[in-house]
């Protein structure tokens, strides 16, 4: 008898121990697992329209394209045609990760006197420049750079996509003709971007009544619609030298708009060479410049590579301390010597050296913040906040990572009429103090001070990563503006130092440090034991709203794990059927 109470105890603890193994979940951010195509993006319904394209038949970059197009339908405050980006390919019939440089580009005949209605025969002084000026380069038509979303996305699709542009485009165009219905989200986000009030053909799209639109309202957008229809007929061409483009400019002269008909005709997007690093033996590739946040996130890990995180908790003093110090770092790089390379000659090789990450390392004291002078928040440049990120990967490997702007929610506020397009305010991100010697931050930079035809610095940072192995294992990004380093190097750390998986890396609290200030901003999820530590150690903290919003896919023994960060609403994973 004792031995059979023996056995059945014994029986019903494998029981337990096999029952644990399938319901106690190690984590409570689970991520969607698939072994087939992926998309993760800010919205649920692009993301169903990025897989049925790869059920079509069509690659990572096919799904890129129309992803690319339907945001500007479902998550139009980020999503665009009218605005610019970055983005990584990776193909891997040819192991290969292409940039695509499509920022906008200032118009060819701006100048700081048309800018800013001063007047032409008097000298500029840089400290004459008072904030309230700079609300034209961030509302209404002079605020908008040449947009270079269309050409990015279809120049990509000509280079590698498999599927013809009409048929990449349709369901976009049905989109857009069926409408979807307004989000609580979408709703709100209206209801809090003042600048759609003030331009009448926005105002006629995304209110009813002198309202924003309700909730379940059903927003259909024909003239969206019409837009894209010619551009799956007419390609680039369409956009930037026909009908498209004469309505842009033509809008933009009757409201004292800078744009001119060859500031379309003479846009180009750029194929070049990501820039790149290694860490932990892992090698991380992103944007280049004009991109300023692919250099702030090389130079962070470069600067933690001397540091072995791993021997801490991920949300330690210590590993908050360090990678406070070591974004501060990166901001410190692109604060400086990063602009458009065609206008600017960015010493990409000196900031990314191991001289200048063992230098800027040896700098921090692990048990003590560093020092800076105080500056002013006003001469900061102010990046808006509400771009857009978004990856993919198909079933053949290949592999987009993807990350675009209107600069702020809603851009500039303007829509061309005719043409459902929204504009953004990149105007807005140039150094518009350059030559004002009091000025340490961004606003004075000499590598992105404003020049007619020049391309604005930007944070966008799409990122993709390769493990040891050289196997693709990371596909990442995010928005947030000056916020983007920072969230995309806690997923990144996440994974390879601490050994999480995308969901836990995506969900841990997000902390920024930027130069020359001194304070760190937290996310509200930071312990007031943390929050109280990394103040004895003499860094300011400040509470602030959530920090950017990754989409990631991890790639693991060639299982696809997507993430979509909680952070903002309506993100999604879709995935083919295995």
């Amino acid at each position: 008898m004792k031995n059979l109470f023996l056995i059945l105890a014994f029986s019903l603890s494998l029981n337990s121990i096999s029952q644990q193994s399938y319901i106690d979940y190690v984590s409570p951010y689970h991520p969607v697992v698939g072994n087939s195509g992926m998309v993760v993006s800010q919205n649920y319904l692009s993301s169903d329209i990025g897989i049925e394209i790869l059920n079509k038949g069509g690659n990572a970059v096919d799904a890129a394209v129309a992803v690319g197009f339907s945001l500007a339908i479902t998550l139009p405050r980020a999503g665009n045609l009218g605005g610019g980006g970055f983005m990584l390919v990776y193909i891997k019939e040819k192991e290969q990760v292409y940039f695509i440089d499509y920022r906008s580009r200032s118009p060819l005949n701006s100048n700081l006197q048309n800018i800013f209605s001063l007047s032409k025969n008097k000298k500029i002084n840089p400290k004459d420049f008072r904030n309230e000026m700079f609300d034209v380069t961030r509302y209404g038509y002079k605020a908008s750079a040449t947009p270079g979303t269309v050409s990015g996305l279809l120049d990509a699709h000509a280079a590698f996509g498999k599927l013809p542009l009409k048929d990449v485009l349709e369901p976009v165009i049905n989109q857009a003709n069926k409408g979807i219905l307004v989000s609580y989200d979408l709703h709100k986000a209206i209801e809090s971007t003042p600048q759609l009030k003030n331009d009448p053909e926005s105002k006629r799209i995304y209110f009813l009544n002198d309202e924003p639109l309700p909730e379940n309202y059903l927003m259909k957008r024909p003239d969206l619609a019409k837009t894209i229809t010619k551009i799956s007929e007419g390609g680039k061409k369409a956009f930037y030298q026909g009908d498209i483009a004469d309505k842009i400019v033509d809008a933009s002269l009757k409201n004292n708009g800078l744009f001119s008909l060859e500031d379309f005709a003479t846009y180009k997007s750029k194929f070049d060479a990501p820039i790149a690093t290694s860490y932990r033996g892992n090698l991380v590739f992103t944007a280049g410049p004009p991109s300023g946040g692919g250099i702030t996130l090389l130079t962070a890990l470069n600067v933690l590579s001397y540091f072995n995180l791993e021997r801490y908790k991920s949300d330690s003093i210590t590993t908050y301390h360090l990678l406070s110090e070591a974004i501060r770092r990166g901001h410190n790089n692109r604060s400086h010597f990063v602009g458009d390379p065609e206008y600017f000659d960015v010493p990409i090789q000196q900031l990314l050296s191991k001289e200048r990450a063992k230098e800027l390392a040896s700098s921090i004291d692990k048990k003590k913040a560093s020092k800076s002078t105080d500056i002013n928040p006003f001469e900061l440049i102010k990046e808006g906040r509400d771009t857009t990120h978004y990856s993919i990967i198909d079933n053949e490997g290949n592999a987009v990572s993807n990350t675009y702007t209107l600069g702020y929610s809603f851009g500039s506020g303007v829509t061309i009429p005719g043409t459902g397009i929204l504009m953004n305010n990149q105007m807005n991100n140039f150094a518009y103090r350059y030559g004002d010697k009091s000025i340490r931050g961004r606003s004075a930079s000499p590598g992105n001070k404003f020049e007619s035809g020049k391309k604005p610095m930007s944070t966008m940072a799409p990122v993709i990563v390769f493990d040891k192995n050289k196997d693709l294992m990371l596909i990442t990004g995010s928005p947030g503006g000056s916020l983007i380093p920072a969230a995309i190097l806690r997923v990144v750390t996440g994974i390879i130092d601490f050994d999480l998986n995308v969901g836990e890396a995506t969900m841990l609290t997000r902390v920024h440090k930027d130069w020359p200030t001194t304070g760190i901003l937290h996310e509200k999820t930071l312990s007031s034991d943390l929050a109280k530590g990394l103040n004895i150690i003499g860094h300011k903290v400040t509470e602030e709203h959530t920090m950017g919003s990754t989409q990631s896919i991890h790639i693991v023994d060639g299982i696809n794990y997507g993430y979509a960060d909680l952070r903002r609403p309506n993100a999604s994973v879709s995935i083919q059927p295995n």
